[in-house]
């Protein structure tokens, strides 16, 4: 009976024989069967992007919306992380992008339009986006949830983005997208190139250099170079920012509107070229008139430096010349014993009995009793000027390109946390006609935390915007 429960000798010897042949196999030519091997056992993806999207193929914004996945069982800091779009330029345009949303901040978000070297029929540019150290990382297995970008054309027209190799507009959901490519330290992750390299493939494209990870913003700064589709783009309310359409003064009283807000390219601007334009209009009558005004919705500056590139206007951009305007670059806040406000009001025209052109630096105590002190530099501006005001131990001073104009201190310190705003309106109303007047604002500049020079403040909006990073606000508001 024991004998008939043996194993037949072949078949206890034959899981070696097999292990054997293997690692003859391998021995003798193993380097040559790899490739096969690999080709049909890639390694997985370490990245992974789905995309969604709720535009037309005609649309005045591409409206990307991307997730990027961990599947790696160790943490990524997104800021190794680099995103492409890929698209079709029309009309040699030029284009801008901005950040809607992201969990972890649009202050993380940096972009930048790239031209290819070499075209594809679906794509002649990208989007790069990128992540500051400030994003965080992702966990294993984790999603970064929505990014939602917009690029846009900076005329504003409309684009056409049937013929971009990104766009999809059957992934209303979001849904796997490797036409977006990834990036994990200058390597492409996933997706698949316009030229058909893919992540898989052994020709993996590499940077030359692996990019440095971008710095997190400086805390208690706040940056905008008015990169927006219009008064109504979502982004510039996500960003902080209001479009006054209330009632009241200064000026012609009930008079703003949103129509006079707008963001076209200008000569002599950084960056993209746009700005952001302030349009007060009139035909001479209360009715016929528009005055414009972009403030900051949060209360939530006091010391440091405020800093903005300024284009005032000495004449209108259309019509006949010589009203009373005033081109206003000013902070406000708090109420009755706690009211600040400190002012530039450049006035091409002259206002309130007094002659033009003229800048008044003006710092508010009480503005019921008209309790103020303040100077007026009697020359005109029409051109682009960086405006500064600089606060600091109770002293206020206002500079003009690098020039001291004006201090002010003792009870005329702030008191309060302010918005900061830009207003343009009409003093008065001294004749009838259509005319209208711009006033052009390059960039915004806040440091709660130093008191810089003009040339400093250029240097660092020059650092940013070398990096695509056009918005951010680290500025924490008190309580």
């Amino acid at each position: 009976m024991a004998s008939s429960r043996r194993r037949p000798p072949g078949r206890r010897v034959w899981p070696k024989i097999r292990l054997l042949l293997l690692v003859a196999v391998v021995a003798a030519g193993g380097t040559a069967l790899y490739p096969v091997w690999k080709a049909a056992n890639p390694d997985p993806p370490e990245l992974k992007v789905r995309y969604r999207t709720d535009t037309p193929a005609t649309a005045a914004a591409a409206k990307p919306s991307l997730e990027v996945f961990n599947d790696t069982g160790t943490a990524l800091p997104l800021s190794d992380v680099t995103l492409r779009y890929w698209f079709t330029a029309e009309d040699s345009a030029s284009y801008a992008f901005n950040c809607v949303n992201a969990v972890f901040g649009c202050s993380n978000v940096a972009g930048r339009i790239v031209a290819m070297d070499k075209p594809t029929d679906t794509a002649d540019h990208y989007l790069e986006l990128r992540f500051t150290e400030g994003a965080g990382d992702l966990k294993p297995g984790a999603n970064s949830k929505g990014i939602d970008v917009q690029l846009f054309r900076t005329d504003h027209k409309k684009l056409k983005q049937s013929d971009d190799r990104s766009f999809d507009a059957e992934k209303t959901s979001y849904k796997e997208a490797e036409e977006v490519t990834a990036y994990k330290r200058g390597v492409l992750a996933w997706g698949e190139e316009p030229d058909g390299t893919k992540a898989s493939d052994e020709k993996k494209t590499a940077a030359k250099t692996a990019p440095e990870a971008l710095p997190a913003p400086p805390a208690g700064v706040l940056f905008d170079d008015f990169s927006y589709l219009g008064p109504k783009d979502p982004a510039l309310f996500k960003h902080g920012w209001l479009v006054r359409t209330s009632k009241g003064g200064p000026g012609i009283e009930n008079t703003w509107s949103a129509q006079g807000v707008s963001f076209p390219t200008a000569e002599g601007s950084h960056a993209d070229g746009q700005v952001l334009n302030l349009r007060a209009s009139t035909d001479g009558t209360k009715a016929g008139t528009k005055q414009a005004s972009l403030g900051t919705a949060a209360s939530k500056f006091r010391d440091g430096t405020y800093a903005a590139r300024i284009h005032f206007s000495d004449g209108p951009a259309s019509g006949e010349a010589g009203d009373h305007v005033n081109q206003t670059f000013y902070t406000i806040g708090g109420k009755g014993s706690k009211y600040s406000e400190l002012d530039n009001e450049y006035m091409p025209n002259g206002g309130w009995g007094r002659p033009g052109p003229k800048l008044d630096t003006v710092t508010w105590y009480d503005h019921k009793t008209n309790d103020r002190v303040y100077e007026t530099t009697n020359k005109s501006l029409d051109a682009w000027h960086t405006v500064l005001i600089r606060v600091k131990d109770g002293v206020v001073a206002y500079w003009l390109d690098g020039k001291k104009l004006f201090l002010s201190n003792g009870k005329y310190a702030p008191r309060a946390d302010m918005s900061v705003n830009f207003n343009h309106w009409f003093i008065d109303l001294p004749f009838k006609g259509e005319r209208s007047w711009d006033m052009k604002v390059d960039w915004l500049y806040y440091n709660a935390n130093d008191t810089l020079s003009a040339e400093e403040v250029q240097s660092q909006v020059a650092g940013f915007t070398d990096e695509g990073m056009n918005y951010f606000d680290t500025v924490r508001e008190t309580r």
